[in-house]
């Protein structure tokens, strides 16, 4: 417990950089899971919709601890930044006109441009293994970007044609699993595991059809009961209960981690429902940047934001913070019974074909949509009425170059970013 508080508070650095500090301090220095079972479970949350981060976690927290460690392990990777993001939220909708304000969210926009930038770079590397793999991914950039396809079809095209693809051409849709993390100097290998590589699984983690079936109705009974208590308060043509239903639809069809859903997001709240504009989704992706926790928080500001700017008769501050703790609860709550319902069944899944070729499929598509929400957020704040934004242009550029080829963290960047924005406001005309 006092691990996955603390990790609740230092988990900057998005998946890789939370993922990075799980191995070390779990397999490398506390010695609690093995190195292949570790490898084997991230396999498997890189599989699932949603944050691998936060599904690694509860992952081991359910092997070693039974289901109540695996809330304990997730839960606490989540709760600090759900309160650090509200508080967040609210100085951004109550005082983004301030001047030292705007101006650091100015320098965060352009830096914002480059960090997705820099996703389709990483994620690129990993996904494209054929020219087919790019093809899949030019085809879903025009199919969202030119034809304004829903990001769902594009991913449902994208596994049926990796399906295909690892049936008729095995060797172009293989998949290999992710590199193993290089190993700090202070590992200590003499120290068992609690969970070796070569040990039986604990009970707990065998497959059980009683246990699958109450898991089921457990997750029902949990999912409905904020939806049944938001229509019967405010009916089913309010914001809350929109919010609830599209972004647990959202966290079923999310392959691809928070830049995925961040743009699937994006093209229906900003460009389809106009609950947000494609500014405020930027600065929710730059606080969600600089706070703790799972990228994905960036859906509670969203969620926070929709409330804030379409209160239906209700305060500003109490739509705001409703919407978002509903975006949140119906973001992460597939989250957990993903693990609980499907890790006793890790083994066999992870050494599928099919699903390893349809996967690969779906993560090449994904690197179109990123690149679309690049685009999009680039116009937004690069190109603003059509104007070329020459300082956010600079900023850009310089944060691509530090983060990819100088390799700086990203909490450097975003932070110069907004320092430099803040100059321009207070020293320039």
């Amino acid at each position: 417990m006092r691990f996955w508080v603390k990790l609740g508070f230092i988990s900057f650095g998005g998946p890789a950089g939370q993922i990075a500090i799980m191995h070390r301090e779990l397999v490398e220095r506390g010695r609690w899971i093995g190195e292949q079972r570790f490898l084997h479970a991230l396999n498997f949350c890189m599989l699932l919709p949603g944050p691998e981060a936060q599904q690694l976690a509860t992952y081991i927290g359910w092997l070693m601890h039974r289901t109540w460690g695996g809330i304990a392990a997730g839960a606490l990777f989540v709760i600090p930044s759900v309160f650090i993001l509200l508080g967040l939220s609210y100085v951004y909708a109550r005082f983004g006109k301030v001047l030292w304000i705007s101006g650091a969210l100015y320098g965060l926009k352009a830096v914002v441009v480059a960090v997705v930038l820099e996703a389709v770079v990483k994620i690129g590397r990993r996904a494209f293994k054929s020219w087919l793999h790019v093809v899949i991914a030019a085809g879903a950039f025009a199919g969202i970007y030119v034809f304004g396809i829903p990001f769902p079809l594009i991913i449902l095209a994208a596994l049926a044609l990796g399906c295909v693809g690892a049936l008729t051409l095995p060797n172009i849709f293989n998949t290999k699993p992710p590199a193993k993390p290089a190993a700090s100097a202070d590992a200590v290998p003499e120290v068992p595991f609690v969970i070796s590589d070569d040990g039986p699984l604990p009970a707990h983690a065998q497959p059980k059809a009683k246990r699958l079936f109450w898991l089921l109705l457990l997750w029902a009974v949990l999912w409905v009961l904020p939806l049944g208590s938001v229509l019967a308060a405010y009916g089913s043509e309010s914001l809350p209960a929109k919010i609830y239903l599209f972004f647990s639809q959202a966290a079923f069809v999310t392959f691809g981690g928070a830049y995925a859903v961040l743009a699937y997001v994006k093209q229906f709240a900003v460009d389809s429902a106009h609950w947000i504009t494609s500014e405020q989704a930027m600065a929710g992706f730059a606080l969600a940047e600089t706070t703790p926790g799972p990228l994905i928080m960036v859906l509670q500001f969203i969620g926070f934001m929709a409330g804030w700017n379409n209160p239906d008769g209700f305060t500003p501050t109490w739509s705001a913070v409703l919407c978002a703790l509903l975006t949140t609860f119906a973001t992460f709550l597939p989250c957990f019974f993903f693990i609980l319902i499907g890790g006793p069944y890790l083994e066999r899944i992870r050494k599928s074909r099919i699903l390893s070729g349809a996967l690969s499929a779906v993560t090449a598509a994904v690197v179109g949509v990123i690149l679309n929400l690049a685009l999009s957020f680039g116009a937004t704040a690069l190109f603003p009425e059509g104007h070329a934004n020459v300082l956010g242009l600079c900023i850009s550029a310089v944060s691509f170059v530090l983060l990819v080829f100088l390799k700086l963290d990203v909490l450097w960047v975003i932070g110069g970013g907004a320092l430099v924005g803040l100059a321009r406001v207070l020293f320039l005309p």
